[in-house]
């Protein structure tokens, strides 16, 4: 049985009706990674406000999003919260935008376990010191002394990875995760990404413009184009046979540029 089952999932604009998502389908299943591509607009980002109950008032959400035999959609906002917070977690790609710039990294970690657990302050502070040891971030106790500003992009988003850790959910839904982030830390985000399925066993949707990451990470794909899936399966079987002229495009290009990236290596070299 699939952890969430997304069926005939639709979003459209009442102020033009418009469609933005029409008629998606997919599975997750338990301990794997959904590595979502596409263009930007192509409806990636809007895929996983539906699917949490974020989407704005004016749009119209219907299908189904079954997730531990119930459909999202018909769930109250109040029920809908308790599984945002505890079983399904997002991750975004800004994580400086994402915290309180008037407060310390440790008091708005601790104020979410709290919320979202319901445990004591002092308990909290020991799940949140373990999340970041789990990051591998080095005097996590100085880390929650920080303000957001204080530290690097990498850096917050590794911490914003731990409070997701800290609520252990079935699902962490990362919305282009390292979109923000230099060469040296996305590689960083990557791989804690890939530590914390091994470590708990959390399945993932992983959205991204990169498909060499999605590749990394990745069991399943699936690639929408203008608010549709255009492609969808084994992840290894449609980087080596794609199947729709949109998906062939998209791994051609990167094919491209990585080869130009290594010709201009290869003669820089040279002239040293």
């Amino acid at each position: 049985m699939s952890l969430l089952e997304i069926k005939n999932l639709s979003v459209i604009d009442s102020r033009n009706e418009l469609p933005i998502i029409k008629n998606l389908n997919f599975t997750l299943e338990a301990n794997t990674c959904l590595g979502v591509v596409g263009e930007s607009g192509s409806g990636k980002s809007m895929t996983a406000k539906a699917i949490l109950g974020l989407t704005s008032p004016w749009l119209n959400v219907t299908g189904e999003i079954l997730f531990d035999g119930m459909n999202l959609l018909e769930l109250s906002n109040k029920s809908l919260r308790k599984i945002r917070g505890q079983k399904i977690c997002m991750v975004l790609q800004d994580a400086m935008s994402s915290f309180n710039p008037l407060y310390t990294i440790g008091k708005q970690m601790i104020e979410t376990v709290r919320e979202n657990l319901g445990v004591r302050k002092n308990e909290a502070i020991k799940l949140s010191l373990e999340a970041l040891e789990k990051m591998c971030i080095r005097n996590p106790e100085q880390v929650m002394k920080k303000y957001p500003h204080q530290l690097s992009g990498g850096m917050l988003q590794r911490c914003m990875i731990g409070i997701a850790i800290m609520m252990k959910p079935d699902i962490i839904i990362a919305d282009e995760p390292t979109t923000a982030l230099d060469s040296i830390n996305q590689r960083e985000v990557v791989e804690e990404f890939k530590r914390l399925r091994e470590l708990t066993g959390t399945s993932i949707i992983f959205i991204s413009h990169d498909l060499g990451v999605v590749q990394y990470l990745a069991e399943s794909l699936l690639v929408m184009r203008n608010g549709e899936c255009v492609e969808y399966g084994n992840a290894n079987e449609i980087f080596i046979n794609p199947q729709h002229t949109f998906t062939k495009y998209l791994i051609d290009t990167r094919v491209s540029l990585a080869n130009h990236f290594n010709q201009s290596m290869t003669w820089r070299l040279s002239q040293c």
